[in-house]
């Protein structure tokens, strides 16, 4: 990105009398001797902070021109403060007179910037001393090192972004999957705005009609239909319901789903797990019992991660220390959204395998039948045993068959599947708002259906719109947005 170091122009240091233009114009030396208060800037390094081909420090501020004006000087002689926004300009920066390193220096004007102030970009090589001196520089000048968030916060306090614009940018950053990341980016277009927004225009628009019936009754205004106030609240709670249904898929696809391989021993666990991972982790053996305690890593099974366990096979034993990892076995089978519950499919099933299926149906948790040893044969009985279980898949842990209809099943579980519908996952911040609006908007519907005045059902619409503009930021605490913004990194 940063062309290779060029011989200055000669036309710097000529027409502007002894010294160079760029000396001129802004002095090192005077800069930190005349400085006085800070400047209205804040700065800090916008990539990661570690060793690579570029680094980028930010600088937004109505003085963030200045500030870089004192340490980027264009090759070519023209003067930072001329640039236009959206123009890049290769020079050098430098401290005092001494080249710290060739940039590429890039220009937004304000409102054209992501902060929607004046912002500075300065593109230099990515050693990690050198992205600290010029990030140094720019505090010597003035700029205040930016506080977590603090780029994005002014752009939402500007106007830029609404609070859950502001929120995704985050989540696209620690998005890990497809799913996921086209949520965020739904969200961060202002998809997830527009459906809160549009519920609230809709109760407001609502309780201005029924203000204007209660307040103006010489007016003979229409009264407000009682269908009309139900069909616009229940309207309102559906699209509220649908978008707090998808807060437990969507965390568990953000972060990981908890995930648990059970079965008896010997039946191909410890090789399943390696057949997920793509390498040998687990010791697999013919010897019933070698594994004794809980082998956990992390497991990408198509657009979905697997935070996925290995246990030991269930199955009384007296050996003591055997008997501790079932112990920890049925532990992590209580604990986990997800069972991939394996059996033998080269045998019959037994008892053994009838109280695995008894065992997995009253966890709690989605279960995903896997018999094993497909390239062998499977025993015609384990479908019935399976029977009612929404998922029962013929695999070869050994071999890897089976692998693709294993994660087909495990997207369509956990709503990773494109349905044609865009999904919006919320966050926990989120949900607790539409939480607060669904229980309002259902006690003005338990209101409007028991018969209770007009004026009664207006306070619980109220709290709902309420709750719903909290949501999206217009009408939200300094508390809150300080807890938003803590979340973020210090360089966005």
């Amino acid at each position: 990105m940063i062309p290779p170091a060029q011989k200055e122009p000669e036309v710097l240091g000529k027409g502007f009398g002894e010294e160079p233009f760029f000396k001129r114009v802004c002095p090192n030396k005077t800069r930190r001797q005349s400085r006085g208060d800070d400047l209205e800037a804040i700065c800090a390094v916008s990539t990661a902070l570690a060793e690579g081909a570029v680094s980028v420090i930010r600088i937004s501020g109505s003085d963030a021109l200045k500030i870089a004006e004192m340490i980027f000087f264009p090759y070519g002689g023209r003067a930072v403060s001329e640039m236009e926004g959206y123009t890049c300009a290769y020079g050098r920066v430098e401290d005092n007179g001494e080249r710290i390193d060739d940039a590429v220096l890039t220009v937004f004007r304000a409102p054209h910037s992501y902060t929607g102030e004046d912002v500075a970009e300065i593109s230099c090589h990515g050693g990690i001393y050198v992205t600290k001196r010029i990030l140094r520089l720019c505090t010597d000048c003035g700029a205040r090192p930016a506080e977590r968030g603090e780029f994005t916060r002014k752009a939402f306090i500007n106007g830029k972004l609404s609070l859950t614009q502001a929120e995704a940018v985050m989540e696209v950053i620690s998005a890990q999957g497809e799913l996921t990341l086209r949520s965020a980016n739904l969200t961060r277009q202002g998809a997830l705005f527009s459906k809160i927004d549009g519920v609230r225009q809709r109760l407001i628009k609502l309780l201005g009609e029924l203000a204007a019936w209660a307040d103006y009754p010489e007016e003979d205004l229409p009264e407000v239909e009682t269908d009309t106030m139900r069909n616009t609240v229940s309207s309102a709670l559906g699209e509220t319901e649908k978008l707090i249904q998808g807060y437990d898929n969507g965390m568990l696809l953000k972060s990981g789903i908890p995930a648990v391989i059970v079965g008896k021993p010997n039946v191909g666990k410890s090789t399943l797990m390696n057949l997920l991972l793509g390498y040998e982790r687990a010791i697999v053996t013919d010897i019933a019992g070698t594994t004794r305690d809980l082998l956990e890593e992390t497991v990408r099974l198509g657009d979905i991660t697997l935070r996925l366990t290995d246990t030991a096979g269930l199955r009384d034993t007296d050996d003591e220390v055997e008997r501790i990892g079932v112990s920890l076995a049925r532990k992590k089978l209580g604990e986990s959204a997800l069972i991939l519950a394996v059996f033998d499919g080269s045998e019959s099933p037994d008892d053994a395998d009838r109280a695995l299926i008894d065992e997995v149906r009253s966890s709690g948790g989605r279960v995903i039948a896997l018999i094993n040893k497909s390239d062998i044969g499977v025993d015609s009985g384990y479908r019935q045993l399976c029977e009612g279980l929404p998922y029962v898949i013929e695999i070869s842990a050994k071999v890897g068959g089976g692998r693709e209809k294993l994660e087909q099943a495990a997207a369509e579980l956990f709503g990773a599947v494109d349905s044609g519908d865009s999904v919006i996952f919320v966050n926990e911040r989120q949900r607790y708002c539409l939480g607060r609006a669904k229980e309002s908007l259902s006690s003005a519907l338990e209101g409007i259906d028991i018969g209770m005045t007009p004026d009664v059902v207006t306070i619980s619409i109220t709290e709902a719109a309420a709750a719903l503009a909290e949501l999206t930021g217009e009408r939200v605490t300094d508390s809150v947005v300080n807890e938003v913004f803590s979340k973020f990194c210090v360089g966005k």
